[in-house]
């Protein structure tokens, strides 16, 4: 089942959209805390967002280059602003389409299909995982955390990875050694401690702190 993030501040149409798109079998989440789209939006992790762009606090442009930071999903912008400025600048600012209100509920479907199709047609899936705030993105190997971007390198990303692919347990050193080298006879256990030291060093250089564990003569955890 895919899921569709809808940012509208229209109760009524909200409402209506999610009933429609339900119909068609789609988990749908109406935004709710509209200063806090961006963390309901991780919380669902969703397939598509349907965005708005008159909105409380930020409006649909803002919240848009925001997910931009996070994500590469399909954004379809849903506003009454149809003019031609708007359409262009939804687009600038990562739109992948725009449906101008109001809509005939059979076009919104269609256009939610086609893009859905056309996205995950080799059913690639969206690629981050997120843990107390801080959000790992596979597809460009990054962490962000309170609008920080952080650049990991090759090691950094397979070490931050397997200890996400791990939440709440034990990951040992021998694992993370696997995993970078994918053979033991390279297993280098000092090489392993330098990897762990930048990588933490970066963390809390971005204020990201005591998020790796050590658990010592064990391995690592990220825990909390």
């Amino acid at each position: 089942m895919y899921k569709i993030f809808l940012v509208e501040d229209d109760g009524v149409i909200s409402a209506e959209i999610k009933k429609h798109l339900q119909r068609w079998g789609y988990d749908v989440h109406s935004v709710g805390d509209f200063n806090n789209v961006v963390g309901e939006f991780i919380k669902f992790d969703p397939q598509l967002v349907l965005m708005d762009i008159s909105l409380p606090f930020y409006n649909g442009f803002y919240w848009c280059t925001e997910i931009r930071k996070l994500s590469k999903i399909p954004v379809i912008f849903v506003s009454s602003a149809g003019d031609n400025m708007n359409i262009v600048m939804a687009v600038n600012m990562g739109g992948d389409d725009f449906i101008a209100k109001p809509f005939d509920f059979e076009v919104l479907t269609a256009k939610v299909q086609a893009i859905l199709r056309r996205t995950y047609a080799y059913n690639e899936q969206t690629a981050y995982q997120e843990h107390n705030g801080v959000l790992f993105n596979s597809m460009d190997g990054t962490l962000v955390y309170r609008d920080q971007k952080l650049e990991l390198t090759k090691n950094e990303q397979r070490i931050i990875q397997l200890l996400y692919e791990n939440i709440g347990r034990i990951v040992s050193r021998e694992q993370i050694m696997k995993r970078l080298w994918d053979n033991d006879c390279f297993v280098d256990d000092n090489t392993l401690t330098v990897n762990m030291t930048r990588l933490r060093k970066k963390l809390e250089d971005a204020s990201i702190e005591n998020f790796i564990q050590t658990k010592k003569g064990i391995g690592y955890i990220i825990g909390g």
